[in-house]
């Protein structure tokens, strides 16, 4: 089990939600949905942690949108843990933005493109914050256990696993449910990442395309698989979203989806109080 602010992850813990902007586009944007989804988790009962990222620095082309900067990001991301009062993560990309960004957020998270960097990964552990690790597109779940011992041999085992999804030709990516229970054998809390597994990664050209509709299905399958917890990217308006809108969930479908994979859960066996009626 991990301990990220208030909430108890992974065991027979509740189910976890990590989602927001999958990019902070502004101090407004941000707060305004993580003052949302606050609420709707809340409401439900379902343990929050708020996501965005400062700088997607793994973008399909030069041109893409990268988000606020290091500074100014941090600085909003800092905001929305005072003022909502939930946990924040987001993405770093090397030892010193690692370093840095643990003095804002709850959860660093490594990107599955970075998930086999060693020095990044050891510097975020050493950080003594929770850390995400999004299993990489290229590798096989059993693989993901040295990805741990990088992280756990600074002493940090505060650690959640993400299932995003496997290469599977060009810009197309499959997901093995299997991953989940493997994963969690080695363990550590594992998230199922609804949203990216739906990418297509620059299958749209200058930027990664996707299908949204898939993305509450993978979620139920994911839940239904045992994952410990759910991640979305959620924008209000994802047409027009400047970074991955076709892999993020509507803001106004999240409610329904949430109470949906609640229920899920405690089929499974997961303890959880029975979630309200929603609004």
């Amino acid at each position: 089990m991990v301990k990220v602010g208030s909430h108890e992850l992974g065991g027979k813990a509740p189910l976890f939600f990590i989602g927001g902007p999958d990019v902070i586009e502004g101090e407004a944007h941000a707060m305004r949905h993580a003052k949302v989804i606050a609420a709707i988790c809340r409401g439900i009962g379902i343990p929050y942690i708020f996501k965005s990222s400062y700088d997607k620095a793994n973008r399909t082309s030069l041109s893409s949108f990268r988000g606020v900067g290091l500074k100014a990001g941090l600085k909003i991301l800092a905001k929305i843990r005072s003022v909502v009062k939930v946990p924040v993560l987001t993405d770093v990309h090397s030892p010193g933005e690692a370093k840095q960004a643990a003095k804002c957020v709850d959860v660093l998270q490594i990107p599955a493109f970075l998930s086999r960097q060693t020095d990044l990964l050891v510097t975020a552990g050493k950080t003594g914050r929770a850390i995400h690790i999004k299993k990489g597109q290229f590798l096989a779940p059993w693989d993901m256990k040295n990805v741990i011992a990088k992280v756990s041999s600074t002493g940090n085992r505060s650690i959640l696993v993400a299932e995003r999804g496997t290469t599977f030709g060009y810009n197309t990516l499959v997901v093995d449910m299997r991953s989940i229970p493997i994963m969690q054998g080695f363990g550590y809390p594992v998230v199922m990442d609804a949203g990216h597994s739906v990418q297509a990664p620059s299958g749209a050209g200058a930027v990664s395309g996707g299908d949204r509709s898939m993305i509450p299905i993978l979620a139920r399958a994911g839940v239904a698989a045992g994952a410990d917890g759910v991640f979305m990217e959620v924008h209000e308006t994802p047409d027009h979203a400047p970074c991955d809108g076709p892999n993020s969930l509507k803001l106004a479908d999240l409610e329904d989806l949430l109470f949906k994979l609640v229920l899920i859960s405690l089929a499974t066996g997961r303890k959880a109080p029975v979630p309200a009626k929603r609004r």
